[in-house]
């Protein structure tokens, strides 16, 4: 028997998939994630490495060794209509015992970036789209500015650092290195 032909090959299927995955204005959280990052990457390509990954433990790091971890909230979810309150986002600052490289546990406690990001889509109404980057704020902070907390909410942040647009963002990141990792300056 021979067997027909697919009319279709790999390329159609990623076009498919990130089609579900991204076609809509508002997009799953476990997928947000994703689309955030590679925001940021156009922002700060190429002096930054977008190499976060599946339980990466940051996201993009810089030639010299610099590590930056991206986390981020949205207002508007994929499935509920438009909220009726202010969300209050909270974002995973955890310090850790260490982390895995390939199979191996090193033990490195502590937070494994030096810079974070923290991403926040606040638009709620029926122009929200988590895919346009103009709708996002972004929060630049060194990891020795967090206090030792497990989660820190949104409000902590905007007292603690004023936030950029997506046209501000390498800008922003460049100067909070310089002045918070003096031993890294280029």
């Amino acid at each position: 028997m021979i067997e027909p032909t697919l009319p279709f090959g790999t390329r159609e299927v990623v076009e498919k998939a990130s089609d579900a995955a991204f076609g809509k204005a508002l997009v799953t959280n476990v997928l947000r994630g994703h689309l955030v990052e590679a925001m940021i990457a156009l922002a700060l390509e190429p002096e930054w490495t977008w190499c976060g990954a599946d339980f990466a433990y940051w996201d993009f790091e810089r030639s010299d060794g610099v590590r930056l971890e991206v986390k981020q909230s949205s207002r508007r979810q994929s499935w509920t209509a438009m909220a009726t309150t202010k969300t209050a986002p909270r974002f995973d600052v955890k310090a850790r015992t260490g982390r895995y490289e390939g199979n191996t546990f090193i033990p490195e406690p502590g937070r494994a970036a030096h810079l974070y990001i923290f991403a926040y889509h606040d638009c709620n109404d029926e122009t929200a789209d988590h895919r346009d980057p103009a709708q996002w704020e972004f929060f630049v902070m060194s990891t020795n500015m967090l206090p030792n907390v497990a989660h820190l909410g949104l409000g902590s942040i905007r007292r603690m650092t004023q936030s950029v647009s997506i046209a501000g963002l390498a800008t922003k990141v460049q100067e909070v290195a310089a002045s918070h990792l003096p031993s890294f300056a280029p």
